[in-house]
């Protein structure tokens, strides 16, 4: 029963919360984009406040992750998540396609990022 085990919460809700705090830090880094004549103090506002979510959401996503995840594997699982995450935002949002090289070059990181994860 999923309630009774908080370890399996442990493992499973740290990297669904970096999926959603990675949604709103990718919205606050490259969503002004789209308004390029937007002045720049006012994207800077706005990003300020939509990473302020992006926190909320990310903060204790590492704390609860911390009981099963070495720091290393957290922050390694978030790179992994923002290269995701901004791959569909580049391509849904920005309406900018990736070249192979770039999926390419991004899968070679998910891959080193997968040592992180090995038993020494």
């Amino acid at each position: 029963m999923l309630a009774a085990s908080p370890s399996l919460w442990a493992w499973v809700l740290p990297p669904l919360m970096l999926v959603a705090s990675n949604v709103f830090m990718t919205f606050a880094w490259y969503g002004h984009l789209k308004f390029p004549t937007a002045p720049l103090w006012g994207v800077v506002l706005i990003s300020w406040g939509i990473a302020f979510f992006e926190y909320c959401i990310a903060v204790p996503a590492n704390r609860l992750g911390h009981a099963v995840y070495s720091a290393a594997q957290l922050k390694t699982m978030q790179e992994v998540i923002t290269f995701s995450v901004f791959v569909v935002f580049s391509a849904t949002y920005l309406k900018e396609g990736l070249a192979p090289s770039q999926l390419l070059g991004f899968a070679l990181i998910a891959g080193g990022a997968a040592l992180v994860f090995l038993k020494p």
